[in-house]
C-alpha cells in the first residue's frame, strides 16, 4: 500500500520526534513539523487549539470522520541507549506518541494521494494526553463545534498484544482516574521521645496500607477498581520524628458509582487513619479523566476493517490505565483501539524508561487508518 521511501519517511520522523520529545503544551517543535508536512502534502491546516494542536481537513461535506495521534512525551529520563535517544534529560518519548504521530503522517500522505471524493476526513493531532487533560481542552475550545465530525477513532500501541492483533472493544477500553493528595499533619519531637509527639509516620504507614484494601472491602468483586499509593514523603533525620507526611497516588474505575465509593472511602480511611495517632488529613482528589467506553457500532466496523487486513481481532480484557481519549468518546461515537506491538526478545512495557515504539506496526497501522477512512466515506 505505501511505497518503500514513504514507510522510510515515516520512521525517520518517528525516531526525529523520539529524539527532541516535548511535554504536555509545550509540543512547539512537534506542532511545527507536523502542520508543515500537512500544509504540503494539500490538507488544509489550522493550528492553536489547546496551544500546541494541530487539526487538518482535506474534502467536505458528510460523512465525516476523525482521526486522533497524541503527540507529548512523559516527564522522565530514557535509558534505552539508541543511537536517536531523547537529547533532552527528563524528558521521553516513553508511550509510542511519536509513534502515533508518524503514523497517522503516514496515513495522511497516503489519503492526500488519492484524494478525498466524498466526505470530510478530519485529523487531530492533541497535545497533553499524558495526566493534562490535552482532549478535554481541545474540546472546551471548539474542536469538535468548528470541525464536526459522525464518528472519532484513535490508535494507541500495545506491546502487550502479539503483532497482528487489533483489539476494539464494543464497551469498555480503559477506565476514568482521579490523583489524590494527602497530607497527615501532627506535633514533632524527637526520636528518642515518641510520647512527646503524634504518630505521623506511623499514620502515614498505616494510610497506604488500608487505602490500597479500599476495593477489595468496599466494592463487589464483580466490580472492577484500583487504589494505588505511589508516593510516600517525610522525615529528614534519624532522630526526628517527623510533623509531616505526604502520601499521592491514584484510583481507576469503570462504573460511576464505584468511583464514587472509592472517593468517600478514601477520604474516610485517611481521616480515620490520622485521627488513630493523633494527627489531621488534608485531602486533595482531582478526578481527571472518565472511562474510555466505545460504541459498540464503530467498534465494530474497526474490527471488520482490521479483519480485512488479516489481523486478529479477538477481544481482550480491558484496562485498567487510562485514556483522555475518553472525553472525545463522551462528545461523538467512536472507538479506541490498540495495536498489537511486541517485539523479540526484550519488550518493555509502556512507560518504561526502556520503551521504544516498534517501527515495524506503523506501516500497519497507517493502512488501518486509510482503510477505515475508505470503508467510512464510502458508506
Amino acid at each position: 500500500m505505501f511505497d518503500t521511501s514513504h514507510i522510510n519517511d515515516a520512521i525517520a520522523l518517528r525516531r526525529d520526534l523520539h529524539r527532541h520529545p516535548e511535554l504536555g503544551f509545550e509540543e512547539h517543535r512537534t506542532s511545527e513539523k507536523i502542520a508543515t508536512l500537512l500544509g504540503e502534502w494539500g490538507w488544509r491546516v489550522h493550528r492553536g487549539l489547546a496551544g500546541t494542536g494541530v487539526v487538518a481537513q482535506m474534502g467536505q461535506g458528510a460523512p465525516a470522520i476523525g482521526l486522533r495521534a497524541d503527540i507529548d512525551a512523559l516527564p522522565m529520563d530514557e535509558a534505552t541507549g539508541l543511537d536517536y535517544a531523547s537529547g533532552t534529560p527528563g524528558k521521553m518519548h516513553a508511550c509510542g506518541h511519536d509513534g502515533h504521530t508518524a503514523m497517522l503522517l503516514l496515513a495522511a500522505r497516503k489519503i492526500a494521494e488519492e484524494g478525498v471524493k466524498q466526505g470530510t476526513v478530519t485529523l487531530i493531532f492533541q497535545p497533553a494526553e499524558e495526566n493534562d487533560g490535552g482532549a478535554r481542552v481541545m474540546i472546551e475550545q471548539g474542536l469538535f463545534r468548528e470541525f464536526p465530525v459522525d464518528q472519532v477513532y484513535g490508535i494507541h500501541n500495545w506491546p502487550g498484544l502479539a503483532t497482528g492483533r487489533m483489539v476494539a472493544r464494543d464497551d469498555k477500553m480503559m477506565a476514568a482516574f482521579a490523583v489524590f493528595e494527602i497530607e497527615v499533619a501532627g506535633r514533632g519531637g524527637h526520636g528518642a521521645m515518641p510520647e512527646q509527639s503524634d504518630g505521623v509516620i506511623a499514620a502515614a504507614a498505616a494510610m497506604a496500607s488500608a487505602l490500597q484494601e479500599i476495593p477489595a472491602r468496599s466494592l463487589s468483586p464483580l466490580e472492577p477498581g484500583v487504589v494505588s499509593v505511589t508516593q510516600i514523603h517525610s522525615g529528614s533525620a534519624w532522630n526526628v520524628c517527623p510533623d509531616r507526611a505526604v502520601l499521592r497516588g491514584t484510583a481507576r474505575w469503570f462504573d460511576p458509582a464505584a468511583g464514587d465509593t472509592i472517593e468517600a472511602r478514601i477520604k474516610e480511611v485517611a481521616n480515620a487513619c490520622a485521627a488513630a495517632q493523633g494527627c489531621a488529613a488534608r485531602i486533595d482528589y482531582q478526578r481527571r479523566y472518565p472511562a474510555t467506553i466505545n460504541s459498540a457500532a464503530e467498534a465494530a466496523v474497526a474490527r471488520d476493517v482490521a479483519a480485512e487486513m488479516g489481523l486478529d481481532t479477538a477481544t481482550a480484557a480491558p484496562s485498567m490505565a487510562s485514556e483522555d481519549f475518553a472525553f472525545m468518546l463522551n462528545e461523538v461515537p467512536g472507538a479506541y483501539i490498540w495495536l498489537g506491538a511486541a517485539r523479540e526478545g526484550e519488550n518493555p512495557g509502556l512507560h518504561s524508561a526502556k520503551f521504544d515504539f516498534n517501527d515495524a506496526v506503523l506501516p500497519v497501522g497507517a493502512e488501518f487508518w486509510v482503510r477505515l477512512v475508505r470503508r467510512v466515506l464510502a458508506a
